[in-house]
């Protein structure tokens, strides 16, 4: 199971740093060609998300790699879940039933993650 763990981390650490790297990079106006969603929010919100998906990304892999504060790598992939919970309900609001089946994916995996390195297979 820590294996999977790991791959999982690995998985999501993968997607939410190149996603928020975008995020935080990118001009509103060019982001809003392939997410629609960012319309609804400032600049500032959009580059703060941005930020706060690649942190917690570096979060699901450097505490727990190095050794230093592995708490926080549950707690990074919390985070990630309450992200996706927020993501969902701004893709409900929009009607776009395939982002919040998106959405229910990244979270059920961080939910794994974070159920995993709190409980039976903390470090």
């Amino acid at each position: 199971m820590n294996v999977f763990l790991w791959i999982v981390q690995a998985v999501l650490a993968a997607m939410f740093a190149m996603a928020g790297v975008m995020k935080a990079t990118q001009p509103k106006d060019k982001l809003a060609e392939k997410l629609p969603w960012v319309e609804d929010f400032s600049p500032a919100t959009v580059r703060f998300i941005g930020i706060v998906e690649f942190a917690a990304a570096l979060g699901l892999i450097l505490p727990a790699a190095t050794g230093i504060a592995p708490v926080l790598t549950p707690l990074a992939a919390t985070g990630l879940a309450v992200t996706m919970i927020l993501a969902a309900i701004t893709h409900a609001r929009r009607k776009e039933p395939s982002a919040i089946a998106f959405n229910a994916v990244l979270l059920i995996l961080a939910a794994l993650v974070a159920w995993g390195r709190f409980g039976p297979y903390s470090f």
